[in-house]
């Protein structure tokens, strides 16, 4: 079986948490952006990370491939999908799948890029939920689907956010609270979020954290 693309959505300044890059950001002693990479699974090399045009690239995890956001009227992370499909159409990449995670969200599921692509069935796209809650960012797209995005999103004529491009493809809803007892997905968007995700991160077992950080 192929294995899907991804792309690490990890654009932003962090202005809510003091100006600290949210891709740097250690919990239990790991950066978000390593526990992301982690929680992937296996796919398709290399991983790639969309940062800002103006930020500096962190070390990258081992295999990485660091793209800058596409640049448009627009803003937010579809900036980053963008720049991953033009990527892989640059590399002759027309068809298959990408994984697309964002860096805020270091308690990612383990495996995440298999369970979505099964979860995918028939449809252009689907994205992760957790109750009523949803991640438009923790999403799988068929990337012939995307095929124009990139000349949309420079042009200004693309949807304007992920949530509104998951709504034109009829995107798939993958329900994991059946799962999970606590959000995986929670992401760090202030101070309090942080405090959080280290107490969710300080019950988990030894074992459990040990995995988790392969």
């Amino acid at each position: 079986m192929t294995l899907p693309h991804a792309v690490i959505l990890a654009g932003g300044k962090g202005e809510r948490l003091g100006g600290v890059r949210k891709a740097d950001l250690r919990l239990g002693g790991q950066r978000c952006l390593d526990r992301v990479a982690g929680a992937l699974g296996p796919v398709d090399p290399p991983i790639l990370i969309a940062f800002g045009p103006e930020e500096a690239v962190s070390p990258l995890p081992v295999g990485a491939q660091a793209i800058v956001d596409l640049t448009s009227t627009h803003g937010g992370p579809l900036a980053g999908l963008a720049a991953a499909v033009q990527a892989l159409k640059a590399k002759g990449t027309h068809h298959g799948l990408l994984v697309s995670a964002a860096v805020d969200t270091p308690l990612l599921p383990h495996g995440f890029a298999a369970a979505m692509s099964a979860a995918l069935g028939g449809a252009a796209a689907a994205f992760a939920a957790w109750g009523e809650d949803f991640y438009p960012t923790n999403a799988i797209w068929r990337i012939e689907a995307l095929a124009d995005l990139p000349l949309d999103w420079l042009a200004g004529t693309a949807p304007s956010s992920q949530r509104a491009l998951l709504a034109n493809l009829a995107a798939r809803r993958v329900d994991w609270q059946d799962r999970y007892a606590d959000n995986p997905f929670h992401n760090v968007n202030g101070l309090p979020d942080l405090l959080h995700l280290q107490r969710v991160l300080a019950k988990q077992s030894p074992v459990l954290r040990e995995k988790r950080a392969r």
